[in-house]
């Protein structure tokens, strides 16, 4: 199946964007790599900014489709669903050019929260508190909203450590983190 070029332009700006930063790379350099014009450039996106937002929904779309096949191989029980996540931000934290969470480096870019970078990012975040919030509800506890903010702040610092330190301590701290959070912990 042919990529479209509009697909060319995201994956060509995915690549520049999480490597070298949102504000560093050019819209030039992001046609150059997909290997067309600035008027087909254009023709798919109104601004950088246009272009900032596709990249942020795609890995978007990557992170809820990690989060929902995970959810869906521990069949309801959070503590395999937590285990899932943390094994998937070790192999992140692992992977070539790692640089942490893409939305918190936009966040950091983009402080205007009014502009549409930012509003892309408090829409995913809000998605990944209320994610949080559906796998711990059965769990009874107390303030599921809480725990889920509480989640959403360990993976925010998971996604930095992972950049910092060691992929498999990441992991393993996330996991502990959770389960202590949840009280879902598994006897050694």
């Amino acid at each position: 199946m042919k990529t479209s070029m509009r697909e060319l332009l995201i994956g060509a700006a995915t690549e520049l964007f999480y490597a070298e930063g949102l504000r560093a790379v050019s819209v030039d350099k992001v046609i150059e790599r997909a290997g067309t014009t600035k008027v087909t450039f254009y023709r798919h996106f109104k601004s950088k900014d246009d272009l900032v937002v596709a990249h942020l929904q795609r890995r978007a779309e990557q992170e809820r489709d990690g989060i929902g096949a995970a959810i869906a191989a521990a069949d309801g029980d959070a503590d395999r669903v937590f285990q899932l996540i943390a094994e998937e931000l070790g192999v992140l934290a692992c992977g070539q050019g790692f640089r942490g969470c893409p939305f918190i480096n936009a966040a950091a870019e983009y402080p205007d929260p009014a502009s549409a970078v930012r509003k892309t990012v408090d829409e995913h975040r809000a998605w990944c508190k209320s994610t949080f919030e559906n796998i711990v509800r059965p769990l009874g506890l107390d303030d599921p909203r809480g725990v889920a903010d509480d989640l959403m702040l360990i993976r925010d610092g998971a996604m930095v450590a992972g950049y910092l330190d060691e992929p498999d301590a990441v992991a393993a701290s996330f996991l502990r983190s959770a389960r202590a959070l949840t009280r879902t912990s598994v006897p050694a």
